[in-house]
């Protein structure tokens, strides 16, 4: 990938889990980073200060979702925008609401500051909640969820990402802006803040014995550095439009388990199905190829979860066994 460095881009929520990532990249690469956070002096911003390039080059604005003004002047005078900000609750009041409208917000800003692309953080939520999609389809960009499937079953996380996605496809129209959108599935690896996130958590809650067994029930996951290498390269890529799905496996639960158990010996990690009276449920299909078409290589799942499990023991979320199996990991690519 060329380098744009000197360029000042916008990366909203960047204290996030992804997005952490997302400015450190960018950092390395030698842009100018502006990070809307909603206190700048809050501890949990630290791990952003400590990042390789953030002193000369990372500014923290304070900003929120919501008060458009205050994204107006983060995103001033910025070359492109990442935004990746956004509820991540089943509360339809606390993500709805807000995820539409500061989406909404965040691509007028972009269009009064004349950015010359965003590239907007969906998720796989958008895309896969669909029961009519047969079992053998691919899951690809054009796939979309099923909203009314969404509000039946109260899941308006992926409700919510899926409303704000179209919003942003509907205002990037409108109002004349370059949109680009990443839809990840399941985000895993290092923390590079101190507290566990989400996603990060589901793989933790199989290491402290809290679940006792492994739901009948298939993920697809990515490493976060991927998702994050993505962004930069959807937006340093003039060719890149439309969706892109970032995906590296689907695996069943009970894979994920066997994996982290081979690594992971002395942890009570479950061995048991929570539902062993139906058939085993089947990965789907899905195509991440419009990535890899423009060269991003996937890190492959069983070293995303290595790797996250190693975070986790680090940041001391995980309590280090007395004898570690800290075997070195050997990926080939393939």
């Amino acid at each position: 990938m060329p380098s744009d460095s000197g360029r000042v881009v916008c990366v909203t929520g960047a204290a996030g889990y992804i997005a952490s990532w997302i400015v450190k990249l960018l950092l390395e690469k030698g842009y100018t980073v502006r990070g809307t956070v909603r206190n700048p002096d809050d501890p949990k911003n630290n791990h952003l200060r400590e990042l390789e390039g953030a002193k000369e080059r990372l500014t923290l604005c304070k900003a929120d979702l919501l008060d458009y003004q205050s994204l107006r002047q983060a995103i001033d005078g910025c070359d492109g925008v990442f935004h990746t900000a956004s509820p991540v609750t089943d509360d339809p009041e606390q993500m709805v609401e807000p995820a539409v409208i500061g989406t909404k917000n965040v691509i007028n800003a972009a269009a009064e500051a004349k950015v010359r692309r965003v590239v907007f953080t969906s998720s796989i939520g958008a895309v896969h909640m669909d029961p009519n999609r047969h079992p053998d389809k691919v899951v690809d960009e054009t796939c979309w969820s099923d909203l009314d499937f969404c509000k039946n079953t109260k899941n308006w996380y992926c409700y919510g990402k899926a409303v704000a996605e179209q919003t942003a496809w509907e205002e990037a129209k409108a109002k004349g802006v370059d949109l680009v959108v990443i839809t990840p599935v399941l985000v895993l690896g290092p923390l590079l803040q101190n507290t566990v996130n989400a996603s990060v958590l589901h793989i933790l809650k199989y290491l402290t014995g809290s679940a006792k067994t492994y739901a009948n029930s298939v993920q697809a996951y990515v490493h976060v550095k991927d998702v994050a290498l993505a962004h930069i390269l959807l937006f340093e890529t003039p060719s890149a439009s439309g969706r892109y799905l970032c995906a590296e496996s689907v695996l069943h639960r009970g894979e994920v388990v066997e994996i982290l158990a081979k690594f992971f010996p002395e942890y009570p990690i479950p061995t048991k199905c929570s539902d062993e009276t139906k058939p085993r449920a089947k990965p789907y299909k899905f195509s991440n190829q419009k990535l890899k078409d423009l060269g991003l290589e996937f890190t492959p799942v069983k070293q995303c979860l290595y790797e996250t499990v190693k975070s986790l023991q680090e940041k001391g979320h995980l309590p280090l066994p007395t004898q570690e199996n800290d075997e070195p990991l050997t990926i080939i690519r393939s």
